[in-house]
């Protein structure tokens, strides 16, 4: 079968996406690994607009839920749920794309592969996943209501995380491995006049400590070697997202953090017949709410294309 649109990805983006797909009856296909996308291991989630508060795996069921109100109401919406895309590419009338079980082709392509966090690389990082090491300080830092925590990094990202954070926390520790910071320096100079944020500068992360949940962390003066600790209750880290990318890097246009370029009017990539939309393109800001609103905008403009193509 030759869809309308394939979409690729099952967070927000790529469910919004579908259901606008659905709604306006193009013959679309999804192919995701998972619904829910990074959020769905968050405990609690505040700012998923129209409900005060749902966990990261409620929140996964509803967007399933939802799909599937329009698989079981409307026969134009197929899910392929469990199968990774591995290639697209741009045939005569459209373009593969193939999963790790077979080729489908389309008119059109929705990318809304998100990207995964950089991880850090330091004893005892892996083993608090999720229990302490979090990454993102809008959904889970009201958790940490009058707890110490800490962020790692130094771009706008790890600065903004702690101006969030400083309005929940006891006390926020920011560590940067360099005198210099990314950011830009109005941002620098708001984290430094808060009362409750520490920044430490030449420092790193050596080792993350805790027991069933994060409870401090190790880190090393990079002038002199010495080591010290710190007891925080989570670690938020912001050292970079890496987009998900390599399936297009031959097809459209990347930027020099491998995200895909789109104009932000409509989505566009930089191929025809190509849009993207949510955490894997160079949108400046990226939330649900926001990959969402994109995935619609990408959805209204695809709308028009096909119809005049």
């Amino acid at each position: 079968m030759n869809y309308d649109l394939i979409i690729i990805g099952g967070a927000p983006a790529g469910v919004a996406g579908a259901v606008y797909a659905a709604r306006k009856r193009l013959n679309t296909l999804v192919i995701a690994e998972e619904i829910g996308g990074q959020s769905a291991v968050s405990d609690t989630i505040y700012n998923w607009i129209g409900t005060p508060e749902i966990s990261g795996q409620g929140l996964a069921d509803s967007l399933k839920a939802h799909l599937e109100y329009y698989t079981k109401n409307d026969n134009t919406l197929t899910l392929s749920l469990g199968h990774r895309a591995t290639a697209v590419a741009k045939i005569d009338g459209g373009f593969s794309v193939t999963t790790d079980k077979e080729t489908h082709t389309a008119k059109s392509v929705l990318i809304a592969t998100g990207s995964r966090h950089r991880h850090l690389e330091v004893p005892g990082a892996a083993d608090f996943e999720h229990k302490g090491i979090l990454y993102c300080a809008t959904c889970d830092g009201p958790l940490f209501s009058g707890q110490p925590v800490a962020v790692v990094g130094g771009g706008n990202a790890a600065l903004e995380a702690v101006l969030q954070l400083s309005e929940y926390a006891s006390h926020v520790t920011l560590l940067h491995r360099r005198n210099e910071f990314r950011a830009d320096a109005i941002t620098v100079e708001k984290v430094q006049q808060l009362s409750n944020a520490t920044i430490l500068t030449n420092v790193t992360l050596t080792h993350v400590t805790g027991s069933a949940f994060v409870g401090g962390l190790k880190y090393k003066n990079n002038g002199d070697d010495t080591e010290q600790e710190l007891a925080v209750n989570a670690v938020f880290v912001e050292i970079g997202q890496l987009p998900n990318t390599d399936i297009v890097k031959d097809v459209v246009t990347l930027d020099e953090y491998n995200k895909v370029v789109v104009d932000p009017t409509n989505q566009r990539s930089s191929v025809l017949g190509i849009w993207a939309a949510g955490d894997c393109t160079n949108g400046l800001y990226h939330q649900n709410n926001i990959a969402a609103g994109d995935a619609v905008k990408a959805i209204e403009d695809l709308y028009i294309w096909l119809k005049k193509n």
